[in-house]
């Protein structure tokens, strides 16, 4: 697993600042990063410095990072070369559902002009994504970061990850704007139904009014990408979700359904949660052929490809972020490995009780 905070001793600095690490620092943006002996690495801004434990700069050359000295740390914003790169918006949520692989705080800290600035740094055409918590309790901020960051960068792309609850037609003009059609919003539907979508999220009224944000969305033209958490309480009702996103959500693409991640919430009701699909492919099969019939393009996140039938493999791309992924001993020498996402880096190697490498 790829550390994304290093701890970090940062002098010279009376608050957190952003800079890309250069081995040469030709940019006022850079920073230069160094090896000063085996075990150490030091980073020079102006009148700033940072060391930190480590032997190869190599790994971080080319990353935006945020340098913090009152909480001694380094933290990774966007490494360079790397396909996920997202900003924690806020760890507040209002929210509570059952598998939360990040489970909600109450406290905010506001990193937004830092976000921005390391936005403007980014690679070209690279994407990036937002998510919490919930970003859109920050609506107003979000909105204005985006937009300032599309008018100096009208190369970069967005993904922001939101329950879609907070929308209203006053942000219409917006998510229709040429800032707004630069984001996919990625919006997760559980169920067909209020009773089993509320009962997921914890939250009694969710489902009306995810329907109504959907329905914002729909009037923008906004681009929406779906996404289902697959899980043992709402695995039967897949393919009545198919045909609930075939009739009342068409114009979202794609529909994601994702396998759950043992962390958070779900670590704890692993054994309540977890649908081993690798044992029991037929819902996910019969949910994909109903959408696809519907011409509702349907992915598969988070499946390793041993656990997926040959016939909807197509389906299933690599999708774990590289900063959390592993691959297990099983897979040495497996032909699907350099195409396969692999497995989350907390999972068990017990997970699926059906692996086969190919």
């Amino acid at each position: 697993m790829i550390p994304l905070v290093l701890a970090a001793e940062v002098r010279g600095a009376d608050a957190p600042f952003v800079v890309r690490l250069s081995s040469t620092s030709e940019s006022v943006d850079d920073a230069l990063l160094r090896q000063t002996d085996q075990n150490t690495l030091v980073v020079s801004h102006g009148r700033a410095r940072a060391r930190m434990a480590g032997s190869d700069p190599a790994p971080f050359l080319g990353d935006i990072v945020l340098l913090d000295p009152a909480r001694s740390t380094m933290q990774r914003l966007i490494r360079a070369g790397s396909r996920h790169n997202t900003f924690l918006v806020t760890e507040r949520c209002d929210q509570l559902c059952v598998m939360c692989s990040q489970p909600p705080k109450k406290t905010h800290h506001d990193n937004f002009l830092h976000y921005e600035r390391a936005a403007l740094l980014a690679p070209q055409d690279a994407v990036l994504g937002f998510s919490g918590g919930e970003p859109t309790l920050y609506k107003r901020e979000l909105f204005e970061l985006l937009a300032r960051v599309h008018a100096a960068r009208p190369d970069l792309r967005f993904h922001v990850l939101t329950n879609a609850q907070h929308f209203s037609n006053g942000d219409i003009p917006f998510l229709s704007s040429a800032a707004g059609r630069t984001v996919q919003w990625g919006v997760p539907l559980y169920a067909p139904d209020a009773e089993l979508h509320d009962r997921i999220v914890g939250k009694d009224g969710a489902f009306g009014a995810l329907l109504d944000g959907l329905a914002i969305l729909c009037r923008a033209a906004a681009n929406v990408e779906l996404r289902t958490v697959l899980t043992t309480m709402n695995a039967a009702s897949l393919p009545c979700l198919a045909h609930f996103i075939s009739r009342l959500v068409p114009f979202a693409a794609p529909w994601a359904i994702m396998q759950l991640e043992r962390i958070g919430y779900a670590s704890n009701r692993w054994n309540e949660l977890f649908f081993d699909s690798s044992a029991d492919f037929e819902p996910v099969a019969n949910a994909i052929n109903i959408a696809r019939l519907s011409e509702i393009p349907t992915l598969l996140y988070n499946f390793p490809l041993c656990t997926v039938p040959p016939a909807y493999r197509v389906f299933a791309p690599a999708t774990i972020s590289d900063w959390k992924n592993k691959f297990l001993e099983v897979c040495e020498g497996c032909s699907l490995r350099s195409s396969c996402g692999g497995f989350f880096a907390w999972h068990t190697d017990q997970a699926y009780s059906r692996l086969e490498p190919q």
